[in-house]
């Protein structure tokens, strides 16, 4: 059995033509960023759902970067990803991924990584956000201030009083991020009246849960040309290792 650190990533289709949800493409290279630069870790990419049973065998964590909604891969195997996590491996979901829909999903991801996108009260516009400010925690070491156009889903589900769960990215998106009309993804009540009171906004966030497992969400990504970013590159490397701790 290898020493190594294992992190098992399973990538979704690409799905939105070139340049946007490249997730086989996104997951290779972290992978090879890690491989090459971590030590002690050994990540491995399955395209899809691994149909292996043994594929999540000695995993320090799972990531996730695929498309969501009702059609996401995790929800066939929800109960298979509980027992996963009552071992203490680490999870981490990456952009769409993030979405699922409320019940079931939704309350698993509450569990696991702290919080979800849930229809009619979540956004997903695109947008330059900035970033000033990052909390003191391993995930941000080395950040300096930067700023990105992306999908930046906002106005998360987050567990109630956000108990457990740390803000690692945050900002004031602008009135201009809801220019588009109410619906189960651009606009709500809800949202309009926390940006019109200029309440951060968390875009990504993680958990240390109860079974000794560590859970971490984001909610940019859309863009593959980002990856080039190097704040953005060390903030989600760092992530995947203190997920796998």
């Amino acid at each position: 059995m290898s020493s190594k650190s294992r992190i098992v990533m399973v990538a979704g289709s690409a799905s939105h033509g070139s340049g946007a949800h490249e997730h086989p493409a996104g997951c290779a290279l972290l992978a090879d960023l890690l491989n090459k630069h971590v030590r002690g870790v050994e990540a491995v990419v399955h395209r899809g759902w691994p149909d292996d049973p043994d594929a999540f065998d000695n995993a320090a964590a799972i990531v996730v970067y695929s498309d969501g909604g009702g059609g996401h891969l995790i929800i066939p195997h929800l109960d298979q990803v509980a027992d996963i996590m009552k071992q203490g491996v680490g999870l981490a979901i990456l952009h769409y991924a993030v979405e699922v829909p409320k019940g079931k999903p939704g309350d698993c991801f509450l569990d696991w990584i702290g919080g979800y996108f849930e229809m009619h009260w979540s956004v997903n516009p695109h947008w330059v956000a900035e970033f000033t400010l990052f909390p003191e925690h391993p995930i941000t070491r080395g950040l300096k201030p930067f700023s990105l156009e992306d999908e930046w889903y906002y106005h998360m589900r987050f567990r109630e009083n956000m108990k457990g769960v740390t803000p690692l990215l945050s900002t004031v998106p602008p009135e201009s991020t809801l220019q588009r009309p109410d619906g189960s993804h651009s606009g709500n009540p809800d949202v309009r009246k926390a940006v019109a009171n200029k309440e951060p906004q968390h875009l990504a966030w993680c958990v240390e849960r109860k079974d000794e497992g560590r859970g971490f969400g984001f909610t940019g990504g859309h863009f593959h040309k980002n990856w080039a970013d190097e704040n953005l590159r060390r903030f989600i490397l760092n992530a995947i290792v203190w997920t796998a701790k």
